[in-house]
């Protein structure tokens, strides 16, 4: 049987994809994946990324600024993030990819901190979910978005902390992105929590080209791995197949307001 998934964070403005869009989309959409939200990451690739969500219909856009690149972001970048999304263009369906990162050599946690909560507080103010980053800092993530309060809520992404993290987003209201971690045997916390978490909590996604799956170290990414992340999920999980691809599809339509997807 095929099924249809939406690879919910994919770096699809990035090499290898561009210049091959059209053939790493055929890709996508031979293995099931119709709709591919990419995130920004710094403010300079806001236009072109647009541009690309609507020049491609599988593709749509989140904006937002990453924490890995805080050394790049400042109040100008800040300004241009609000324009745009003042502007609310077609195929905008979030704010990210925006969150806290304690892995880095210098952190700069408290700038880090104050650019979530101006990122949060436009995402509540044009009604937009967020796209979430978290490396070591789970819990200081969960407070800044208890005090946020963004109504329509989000995505801790590509999620590998514990089962009581990962509950305590979900109490908050936010789902959990699954992707090639849970592919790795070594692995066995991050696929333990996926195997126990709701259902209706849990989103398909690859960080590609970032994050290859086991069997593939060295390579970059792609978006049709969604459906191999699908097929690992399936083995962790106790429902059918048929349940979890539905769940999945309907999770991340209903949080980005997503059109149908049709099956190729």
């Amino acid at each position: 049987m095929s099924y249809v998934f939406v690879d919910t964070h994919c770096h699809f403005d990035f090499p290898p994809f561009t210049g091959h869009e059209k053939e790493s989309l055929a890709l996508a959409a031979q293995a099931g994946v119709q709709q591919i939200i990419v995130p920004a990451v710094t403010a300079d690739r806001f236009a072109s990324l647009l541009k690309l969500a609507g020049d491609h219909l599988p593709l749509f856009a989140a904006l937002g600024l990453h924490p890995l690149y805080i050394v790049q972001h400042h109040d100008q970048q800040l300004d241009q993030l609000a324009d745009f999304l003042a502007s609310r263009p077609a195929k905008l369906v979030a704010v990210g990819e925006i969150g806290l990162d304690l892995y880095m050599a210098d952190p700069q946690f408290v700038r880090q901190q104050t650019l979530l909560k101006q990122q949060l507080t436009l995402a509540k103010r044009h009604d937009l979910p967020v796209i979430l980053h978290s490396r070591r800092s789970h819990d200081q993530l969960a407070a800044a978005l208890r005090r946020a309060d963004v109504p329509r809520r989000g995505v801790v992404h590509g999620f590998a902390g514990s089962l009581a993290q990962a509950q305590a987003f979900i109490r908050l209201g936010y789902s959990i992105g699954v992707g090639g971690t849970i592919s790795y045997e070594r692995a066995q916390k991050t696929r333990g929590v996926m195997a126990q978490l709701p259902l209706g909590s849990l989103l398909l996604e690859t960080d590609a080209p970032d994050m290859p799956l086991a069997g593939y170290q060295g390579q970059p990414n792609r978006p049709e791995r969604a459906a191999e992340v699908f097929k690992i999920l399936c083995q962790l999980r106790p429902e059918p197949p048929d349940e979890i691809a539905d769940s999945l599809q309907q999770n991340a339509q209903s949080l980005f307001a997503l059109p149908s997807p049709v099956a190729a």
